[in-house]
Parts: C-alpha cells; structure tokens; sequence
C-alpha cells in the first residue's frame, strides 16, 4: 500500500475518500474496498462469488436473499448484481424468498427470540415491490419451509443473504445448501443480518441455525469468512463480521489446482 492509500485511509480522509466512492463513476472493486454503497455485504459477497465463478470455469451465479421483507435489501442486490455482471461477465441471477406476509410463528420459544419477534413482523407490499424488480430477480413468494426445499435455481449459488431473523427460518432457508438439484460453487458468500447484536447468542437464532447445520452435513460447512478485513479501511465494520462462506468439502477434494489467471475480484 501506498504512502497515499495510507493516509486516505485515516481519519477523517476515509470518510471523504468513500463519499467521493459513492458519487463517482469508480470500479466496483473501488466501491467494495471503500464500502461505498448500500448494502456492502451484498457487494463484497457478489464480487467474491464471481470470482470464484471465474476460477471455476463458470459462466452465471444465483443470488439470493431470504427474508425480503419491504424489499430495500432485494432492490439493493439488484442493483449490486447489474453493476458486477458488467464487470466481470458473470451473468447474476438474483432471487428473492419471503412469505409475503410478515415472519410466521416459528417455535415460539427462546430459539426464535420470542422476546423480540411476533408473528407477521415485516409484511411485504408485493405489487409495490414487484414493480420495481428488473428481469434479472425473481421473487419467491410463499413459506421458506417449503419454497427453498422446491423452487428451480438453475445457476450455481454463490452469493446467500439470510436476513429471516428466526431460527426455525433460517434451518430451512439453509436446506438449499443441500439440495441435489441445485448446484453451488466450492466456496459460497454469505451474510447473516443476525449474528452480531447483544440478544444473539450460540443456542438461538440464526448462530444455532448455523451449528446445527454443520453438525448434520458432512459435506458442506459453513464457517467465518477469514481475511476479509485485509486491505479495508473500514475494517471495524459490524457487517464483516456476519460474512461467512459455505465450504462444498467433497467439491473441493475432487478439484486439482490448476496454475491460470485469477480476476483478482475479492480475497481468495
């Protein structure tokens, strides 16, 4: 790093240098080092998975985002998506799974955090929502149970957002990580929106989901995303620290390295 990057970097430079960020028609390679944008985890996750897609010989990835709820992360996705598949190529399908109708009952106990979420927390206003979405996202109205168990993905997953605030939710949102009709790349971004507050903690919520879901696969794990703070001048952001990746084991044993150009599109 440079003299200058150093000093961009500080305080209070950082914070002109990421305003100019948002503003100017940069890289978005720029935009993610700088946090420049909404949803920041939804770009670092997407530059990551289309890099990884890259190195896997892979022409498109899906996107998704469970829990849509009014529709402010969906839309953000979107846009991150259109702004990375101009760069990289990758075409990015997003997709979008909610009920349409608020979080429903769950377990309705600690698991749940029953002190904090009541059923029908976060409607949806779909026809206001849906006349915003481009071609690039479909939205995947219904139960979470049943629609990531069943509904077609065609494109490899690379980049999960789970933002469902339940447990019991976020189990079934992480089925898809399992299922045999839906591919997925070795090594999957993902963000999880709950992970990080006071009232979380490893026996409730989506950190139970979590180690419960690694408990019972013995192929695919989930686990910290490591190295990502490296070279981030925000780097005591909350948000880093919700990004996690989903490691395909067998995928990964089955793959022999092979020496060849790398985008350069995030940390490896």
């Amino acid at each position: 790093m440079t003299v200058v990057s150093t000093l961009l970097a500080e305080p209070p430079f950082r914070r002109i240098v990421q305003f100019a960020a948002r503003l100017l028609p940069v890289s978005i390679l720029t935009k993610d080092r700088w946090s420049a944008g909404d949803r920041p985890q939804y770009l670092a996750g997407l530059i990551y998975a289309a890099d990884q897609a890259k190195q896997e010989g892979r022409e498109a990835i899906a996107a998704i985002e469970f829990g849509v709820g009014d529709g402010y992360g969906l839309l953000a996705l979107q846009g991150h998506a259109k702004a990375v598949e101009r760069e990289t190529k990758v075409r990015i399908a997003v997709y979008g799974f909610d009920s349409g109708c608020g979080l429903p009952s769950g377990t309705g106990d600690y698991r749940d955090h029953s002190d904090r979420w009541r059923s029908g927390d976060y409607p949806m206003n779909v026809p206001a929502l849906k006349a915003r979405l481009t071609s690039r996202t479909t939205l995947v109205l219904g139960e979470i149970h049943e629609t990531a168990g069943r509904h077609a993905v065609a494109e490899p997953l690379g980049f999960i957002a789970i933002d469902v605030d339940l447990y019991s939710s976020a189990v079934d949102a992480l089925g898809i990580l399992l299922r045999a009709d839906v591919p997925r790349l070795r090594h999957v971004a993902m963000y999880f929106d709950d992970v990080e507050e006071h009232y979380n903690h490893r026996w409730a919520g989506e950190p139970l989901a979590i180690d419960e879901f690694n408990a019972a696969s013995k192929r695919v794990k989930i686990d910290r995303w490591r190295g990502l703070r490296s070279g981030r001048p925000f780097h005591e952001a909350h948000w880093l620290d919700a990004m996690y990746l989903a490691h395909d084991l067998d995928a990964i044993s089955a793959t022999r390295l092979t020496r060849g150009p790398r985008m350069g599109l995030g940390p490896s």
